[in-house]
């Protein structure tokens, strides 16, 4: 591994902005200081810009196996290391769903061999396979996924009995999604009645996939959890009255129960509907301003701990059908850290809080095992982003498999100028450079 020298960057690191130099070797940050005058194999001058630790995305679908017309392991992690994440923890809903520890070590065999970025996988929960979720180890799986909610397959947990049993005997983390199935079709059954199943379009899909049909599935999962004494996530919270389930109080470390946000429940609206339809059709929903301007509120204040991105391809040709057909997510993992730049520069967040969010308590909330900090003897996954470099995306720079992003024809503020995973400069000046694969993320559990 080549030695690095990072000199007179503006470290962003647990609450502090300073400048110093790193340098790196073997793969973790060996010094930080003022002044650092190393021999290395590679220097890099930083002057201007800023230095961050890698983000790490607890939510993604890379797609990998049996959907890989819509994306894979190999395309989806240079997306993110593109976009200065360096880290990812991906979903079970693949195909086959990631319901046995064989198709668990499956994924894993496959990113060893493809992915770019480091990586982890979700062991998923059905009505039928506890005996295969009991199995899960904490030290080398982020967790286990439960839908609670409809899902691709044998997905959906709806039997009370195993809810119970996964809440009082699950060996590490449960990570949820949370909507509540039978409101969602009550509410679908009524619109297709009220206009007709060929006028239903995406403007429609906050008020089918709604706030009630939200909160009463949170707000089951943090009674089940409290009642087991669970160590509970909840994934992507939608509405600002979800956030009033979660606890802001207690230090993250000593949390039993905690939220994500997703960055696109921080930038859209419904209001956005009207221009991008299907291509911000995800579920939970996007739903209103006021959710919006909560669920930013939740994060700043402690209600929600991280931000993620739910990254999930679907082909063009796939979100060009109609509303009912269109199937639900998209990709964000190449864009999402100049997203939440650009939420700093509007003075929504601070530098400091989108670190923290977006890396540190990620870190934290997984006990992952010396990444997410810029720290003496942590592994070196950073990024380096210049907040005074405009990038437009356009077709031609998306690096996810599907080739389409919501935020096309967009000018973000700043730009991601080099990636280092695992101590590797694996992305640099608006290339991918191809040195090697991420490494298995490790929990001190």
């Amino acid at each position: 591994m080549p030695s690095i020298l990072i000199k007179s960057a503006q470290l962003v690191n647990e609450g502090k902005v300073f400048t110093a130099d790193v340098y790196v070797n073997h793969g973790r940050i060996e010094m930080i200081a003022e002044e650092i005058n190393h021999p290395a194999d590679q220097v890099i001058d930083a002057k201007g810009l800023h230095l961050l630790p890698g983000l790490i995305d607890d939510q993604v679908h890379f797609r990998e196996p049996g959907l890989t017309h819509k994306g894979d392991i190999w395309h989806e992690s240079r997306a993110a290391v593109a976009g200065g994440t360096t880290s990812f923890m991906e979903m079970p809903n693949t195909v086959p769903n990631t319901l046995t520890q064989k198709l668990l070590q499956d994924k894993f065999d496959i990113a060893a061999d493809t992915s770019l970025a480091n990586y982890s996988f979700f062991m998923g929960a059905a009505n039928d396979n506890i005996d295969e979720v009991l199995k899960t180890n904490p030290r080398d799986v982020c967790g286990i996924k439960i839908f609670m909610g409809s899902s691709t397959g044998n997905m959906l947990v709806d039997n009370e009995a195993t809810l119970e049993k996964i809440f009082a005997q699950a060996p590490t983390l449960i990570a949820v999604h949370c909507e509540d199935e039978e409101t969602v079709q009550r509410n679908l059954a009524a619109f297709k009645e009220k206009y007709g199943e060929e006028n239903l379009d995406a403007t429609m899909h906050p008020l089918i996939r709604s706030e009630e049909a939200c909160y009463l599935s949170s707000s089951k999962a943090v009674a089940l959890a409290k009642k087991h004494g669970a160590r509970l996530h909840v994934l992507h919270i939608s509405t600002a009255k979800e956030t009033q389930l979660f606890d802001h109080t207690i230090p993250l470390a000593e949390k039993k129960i905690t939220a994500e946000a997703c960055v696109h429940h921080l930038w859209f609206s419904d209001k956005d509907y009207v221009t991008k339809g299907n291509l911000i059709k995800w579920n939970p929903a996007v739903k209103t301003e006021a959710d919006r301007d909560g669920i930013l509120k939740a994060l700043l204040d402690g209600h929600i701990d991280v931000i993620a991105t739910d990254h999930a391809p679907h082909t063009a040709d796939e979100k060009a059908q109609p509303y009912l057909q269109a199937p639900s997510g998209g990709p964000l993992v190449q864009h999402a850290l100049q997203a939440l730049l650009d939420l700093v520069k509007a003075g929504k967040l601070t530098l400091e809080q989108l670190v923290q969010k977006s890396a540190h308590n990620t870190a934290t909330l997984f006990q992952i095992e010396s990444r997410g900090y810029l720290r003496e003897g942590y592994w070196a996954d950073l990024v380096l982003v210049d907040l005074n470099q405009p990038y437009t995306v356009e077709k031609s720079n998306i690096l996810s498999k599907c080739g389409w992003s919501p935020f096309e024809g967009h000018t973000f503020s700043s730009t991601i100028v080099h990636t280092l995973v695992s101590g590797n400069v694996a992305y640099s000046d608006g290339k991918i450079v191809e040195v090697g694969t991420g490494h298995r993320l490790l929990f001190n559990r």
